[in-house]
């Protein structure tokens, strides 16, 4: 009997010895992002550093990094994450695909109806299959957070239908079903590294863009000769916050469930002051000199891009996509 009781404390000293305590465990980390401190993501990573510091006692404390302080654009610094330089980043889905293919289904045109069927959506067992999928790329997703709903801004003409837009030149993500969509619609898409678009645009080397208001407006595209704003609603852009696997497995189990959680509500902060300020926001746009052109002729877009589900059919079934088209 003396035996088996000096063996159970010897496996537990090894426990212990081996699983860092919350309380010892001590991290200062970086969150990265593309956009401005003002931008939902970063006023969402603010909480999220509060949160996890109130919450820890101090233990962990997060820097921000806003603005590609820590690499030339979403893509570089999605690869930071999987290197384990960089620990945590608020990043748009576009470049995400080349890390972990199946999250490019959320970027299908007029693939949600509202902000409610996002939710629904993001929130169940679709959107948590789609953040474990990044493990396949030793990268740790924590929670959905977003940009927001895309609309077609440019600086020459007022687009109401489809067909006002074709020929124009706009920027797009580095993402292949952005790119089908916008050139089955008839318009040139361009893709472009976010830090090029402002100058690309002021220097007319293309005509438009499309982004969420929150993007339109902390970027101040006005200031780029960006005369026309169409609420297109085409795309849905959810924004993942990520973390490196590395300094994820590197804390105390505790402390993982204690991020996610705080992560998911966070994310349900987030999203909600995005949505609250769209149209304070349109309205300080249209101050600027921009017309907001809100009867848009969606079915027209809809009806052009809807050959871009064929063409990514073998690699986004139909019945994946009518699972999120049709969720109630």
């Amino acid at each position: 009997m003396k035996k088996g009781v000096a063996l159970g404390l010897a496996v537990i000293s090894v426990i212990l010895w081996t699983w860092p305590a919350s309380a010892e465990y001590k991290a200062g980390m970086r969150l990265a992002s593309a956009l401005p401190m003002d931008h939902p993501y970063m006023v969402g990573a603010q909480k999220f550093a509060d949160l996890i510091k109130e919450r820890t006692g101090g233990r962990i404390t997060i820097k921000l990094y806003p603005s590609n302080q820590l690499g030339k654009g979403e893509r570089e610094m999605t690869e930071g994450i999987q290197q384990g330089a960089i620990d945590l980043l608020v990043s748009s889905t576009g470049p995400l695909g080349g890390f972990s293919p199946s999250i490019n289904i959320l970027d299908f045109p007029f693939l949600f109806r509202d902000f409610d069927h996002v939710d629904l959506v993001l929130d169940g067992p679709i959107g948590r299959r789609l953040l474990d999928d990044f493990e396949k790329a030793h990268i740790k997703a924590l929670s959905f957070w977003e940009n927001g709903f895309r609309h077609l801004t440019n600086s020459k003409v007022a687009v109401r239908k489809v067909e006002d837009a074709r020929g124009l030149k706009i920027r797009t993500m580095e993402n292949r079903i952005h790119l089908s969509a916008w050139k089955d619609a008839g318009l040139n898409p361009t893709p472009m590294a976010w830090g090029e678009v402002f100058t690309a645009l002021q220097q007319k080397v293309i005509d438009g863009q499309e982004n969420p208001v929150a993007v339109f407006y902390s970027s101040k595209f006005w200031d780029a000769g960006q005369k026309y704003f169409s609420i297109t609603a085409h795309v849905y852009s959810p924004a993942p916050l990520l973390a490196s696997k590395k300094t994820f497995d590197s804390m105390p189990r505790e402390d993982q469930e204690l991020f996610l959680k705080t992560s998911y509500e966070t994310g349900r902060f987030q999203r909600k002051i995005n949505r609250d300020a769209e149209e304070a926001r349109l309205k300080e746009i249209a101050a600027k000199g921009v017309t907001i052109v809100r009867q848009v002729d969606r079915e027209s877009f809809k009806k052009a891009m809807a050959q871009t589900y064929e063409s990514f059919s073998s690699q986004f079934p139909k019945a994946e996509i009518e699972a999120i088209m049709n969720a109630r």
